[in-house]
């Protein structure tokens, strides 16, 4: 329970928006409704109390932990140049209010606390993925890669939809005439065929292959990579999981686990190769022999996880790359490195592929991995 005071709300706009520029300026990301409730909270609890200030600036505007001692330090310059203004607003009036930190699974919290007394109760919300969307993988530690695992769960990796030979019924007239219905219908009506019935085409879930490096180079992602992957498994049908580095390894049946950790350790006990060297041209061969030409990989989305680094020819690559790319529906490319300062595709094996790549994206965090799921969900024409 804190004791502040409350400037005029012209005043206190004014030093919000102030505030969160200079936070913008040295490079901290501030949405707009971060900025709108840190707005709010100052608005209820004033600005003579530093410790109050503080905090409230620091659950609404700060969303990267990394970011913490760049907000300090943008604090102090900022509140103690503001010192002598806030000294010349004055004193409206002094009000007891109750501050409720919570994260976005404790909807109850507020409640309860609101009935357990009679001072008016803010309520600041935080977000884990906020906090973690962000962050690249590869400074991930053990705990943060468990929160990971439960976010991507939540990720709605569903897959297009494509259009299927299985005719159904539609309430369009420009359909194809139903005669069976029909006839059933007119037989209501004397044999008058009053209310004519048409069928349109179905569709289904268009399968989606995700091809994952798991080579050394791709180590501190693939840990990651591989829980998303996990998750999209579990989460619906026609996916197929295949693991690339020295060689080619089908994992779908040992990621199909609800346990994503019983999942994890069978599939990396199934992989020989895991933190190996890399032959992605000729994994891709072996896929397109086995499996793709076969009809897996034909109308399919197929994923390839990869920093592209290949110890093969790139005439190989580019290839089998081909061959992939003609009976696909999609092919998507999600590379870490991507997101690195003036990157870029200049390994041999990411320049031979990427002419037969449809969309190429960034793989080092949980935001662009929700880039990839809303990609995955997009309905396309038919391949």
């Amino acid at each position: 329970m804190t004791s502040v005071d409350t400037a005029p709300t012209t005043s206190i706009e004014r030093i919000a928006v102030a505030f969160v520029a200079a936070l913008r300026q040295v490079g901290i990301d501030v949405p707009v409704g971060s900025a709108l409730r840190y707005h709010e909270a100052l608005s209820t609890i004033g600005v003579n109390s530093r410790t109050s200030v503080y905090w409230a600036g620091r659950a609404t505007l700060v969303h990267d932990p990394e970011a913490i001692g760049i907000y300090d330090y943008v604090f102090a310059a900022f509140w103690e140049a503001k010192a002598v203004v806030l000294d010349t607003i004055g004193v409206i009036d002094e009000q007891e209010v109750m501050l409720a930190v919570e994260d976005e699974d404790a909807d109850d919290d507020a409640e309860e606390l609101g009935e357990e007394t009679d001072l008016p109760v803010i309520t600041l919300r935080y977000s884990r993925h906020e906090l973690l969307g962000g962050k690249d993988f590869s400074d991930y530690d053990d705990a943060e890669l468990d929160e990971a695992q439960r976010l991507m769960q939540r990720m709605a990796v569903v897959g297009g939809r494509r259009p299927s030979r299985r005719r159904v019924p539609t309430r369009h007239t420009g359909g194809r005439p139903d005669l069976a219905r029909t006839v059933r219908r007119a037989l209501r009506s004397g044999g008058e065929p009053i209310e004519r019935r048409f069928t349109t085409h179905g569709d289904r879930l268009r399968r989606v292959v995700f091809l994952l490096d798991v080579s050394g180079s791709m180590e501190t992602y693939a840990r990651a990579l591989a829980r998303f992957v996990q998750a999209a498994v579990a989460g619906r049908r026609r996916v197929e999981v295949f693991t690339l580095g020295t060689r080619l390894t089908r994992v779908t049946r040992e990621l199909s686990g609800r346990n994503p950790d019983r999942a994890l350790t069978q599939a990396t006990d199934a992989v020989q190769d895991w933190s190996g060297g890399t032959r992605l041209g000729e994994s891709l061969r072996v896929f397109n022999d086995e499996w793709g030409q076969r009809g897996m990989a034909r109308g399919a989305t197929v994923v390839l996880l990869s920093d592209g680094w290949d110890r093969g020819a790139p005439e190989v690559m580019a290839e089998q790359m081909g061959r992939l790319h003609r009976i696909a529906h999609k092919v998507i490319w999600v590379n870490p490195l991507k997101a690195s300062p003036g990157y870029e595709p200049l390994a041999q094996g990411m320049a031979a592929a990427l002419p037969y790549v449809d969309r190429f994206i960034e793989g080092h965090c949980l935001d662009s991995l929700e880039v990839l799921a809303e990609l995955l969900a997009e309905k396309g024409a038919p391949a």
